[in-house]
């Protein structure tokens, strides 16, 4: 699994900014705004919650929750940079433990009040970010269920 399984969505008909974000908002209850300035979709850090993690492992944990019947929620893939978003409910503790262990495989926990990038029609956005499992309601599973299956899936120590 890697960046063939993300999925791009075909355009819906006079889909615009205002649209999708009105979308997220209103099926996926989740607080979207747009910046207008640039025609991208943001969520702020606070209701919802995002792990970020090299595609690589994203995929593993997706096929691993998969695998163990656990309903994964919305993913957003970056392609350029070939990393993974999960958004999540926020209940990752503020631990610096945690976070340094998470530093070490190149994972990131969006803290309160950061700006999480959700996928925008447009031009100027193509491309940029691309749904691996879009929502498709207000389901996001635990922040410490992904770093449950993080942990599983990471890659062990050469010997």
């Amino acid at each position: 699994m890697g960046l063939e399984d993300t999925q791009v969505l075909p355009p819906v008909q006079a889909d615009t900014p205002l649209t999708r974000c009105r979308f997220y908002r209103e099926t996926c209850g989740l607080p979207a705004r747009v910046q207008p300035e640039i025609g991208s979709i943001i969520v702020p850090a606070g209701s919802v919650g995002a792990i970020t993690m090299p595609h690589q492992l994203g995929a593993a944990v997706k096929a691993r929750m998969h695998n163990l019947g656990v309903r994964v929620g919305p993913i957003v893939s970056h392609p350029r940079s070939k990393r993974w978003t999960f958004l999540i409910v926020p209940d990752v503790p503020d631990e610096n433990r945690l976070f340094a262990e998470l530093f070490r495989l190149n994972v990131s926990v969006s803290r309160f009040g950061a700006q999480i990038a959700l996928p925008s029609p447009g031009v100027r956005q193509a491309g940029f970010r691309v749904w691996v499992a879009p929502p498709r309601d207000a389901f996001r599973p635990s922040g410490m269920a992904i770093i449950e299956s993080i942990r599983a899936c990471r890659p062990q120590p050469r010997r």
